[in-house]
């Protein structure tokens, strides 16, 4: 049964974090191989799930402590039919994975119910290609038909929404938003930029969103940005257009590398937490409806941190 699907809490001016980097955790801080980068293939071993229920819980741990509400997302990003082919996944595994999913964060929400502050189950949608490259760019149909799988499959769970995450073009974009409307599920997008603040397709953050909301009747519940670091877009947000107050929130990378240096390197750019919390407190001077935050490539819980006891004074917010 959904908690939040008609009603998101983080709607609201409320706090809520996020994780960090779960892919980049997993494999550089625990060792553990992801062909593919997909965690979701972790979800077969009590191991793998033991690993992610470990990962997840260090940033509930500081949700509880710091009062916030929290953003679980599903470990799915890959769990879509062109990156379960290359994994020998069937449309029957696959649908089997992302209820796995679900069920793994929502036995997590169950052991926070405790702390009374709101968990909302995040489906978490990934790109049909590499969340760098654009590739061969779908149609809005052809985008709406190939999600509707996984995003109709989380529409039967207690998913409280979905996310399409890492999205690099607006007509799937504009496809992941129909495919969730025609499913009955609340829906966000999140855009990542180069380093010039750019989808890479060359389209501006702003023209992205204002063309997904024509194209949807404005149908996202949110916008947010990710896997790139603040540096990369802070500068695109400047002014008072509404496409700017679409934005509920910031999941950034630690490093200042691009995608392609990122995509070559060998170690881990962890940036600095303390700075990367700093970083935080000074986007919110532009993105004034921001209440969502967490991480992306390179940060764990020690940067979710740090976001935290940045924020924490804004008078906006309602802690």
């Amino acid at each position: 049964m959904t908690q939040y699907r008609n009603q998101l809490p983080q709607l609201s001016n409320r706090p809520f974090l996020a994780d960090g980097g779960l892919e980049t955790c997993l494999i550089f801080h625990d060792g553990i191989d992801l062909p593919h980068f997909a965690s979701f293939t972790l979800l077969k071993s009590e191991g793998g799930k033991e690993a992610m229920r470990r990962y997840f819980r260090n940033y509930l741990d500081i949700a509880t402590a710091s009062g916030t509400g929290f953003l679980l997302d599903t470990p799915t990003w890959r769990a879509s039919q062109d990156w379960g082919d290359k994994l020998d996944y069937s449309p029957e595994d696959l649908v089997e994975a992302n209820k796995a999913g679900v069920e793994l964060v929502s036995e997590l929400r169950g052991e926070y119910a405790f702390s009374g502050h709101p968990i909302v189950i995040n489906g978490a949608v990934g790109p049909r290609g590499d969340g760098y490259v654009p590739g061969e760019i779908m149609t809005v149909d052809e985008a709406q038909t190939f999600h509707s799988a996984q995003i109709d499959t989380f529409a039967g769970t207690n998913a409280d929404m979905i996310t399409g995450t890492t999205i690099t073009n607006t007509p799937e974009a504009i496809g992941i938003v129909r495919a969730a409307k025609a499913a009955g599920i609340p829906s966000a997008i999140s855009f990542t930029v180069e380093t010039d603040g750019k989808l890479p397709t060359g389209q501006t953050l702003g023209e992205a969103i204002e063309e997904v909301d024509a194209a949807t009747d404005a149908a996202p519940a949110y916008y947010m940005i990710n896997c790139a670091h603040t540096d990369h877009f802070e500068h695109v947000l400047g002014g008072s257009e509404t496409w700017v107050g679409r934005i509920k929130g910031v999941r950034a990378n630690a490093s200042r590398m691009s995608h392609a240096e990122l995509d070559n390197a060998e170690e881990l750019d962890d940036g600095d937490p303390v700075e990367f919390g700093q970083l935080y407190r000074d986007l919110l001077d532009k993105l004034v409806n921001a209440n969502i935050f967490g991480g992306c490539c390179g940060t764990d819980h020690r940067h979710v941190q740090r976001i935290f006891q940045s924020i924490r004074p804004i008078e906006s917010l309602a802690f």
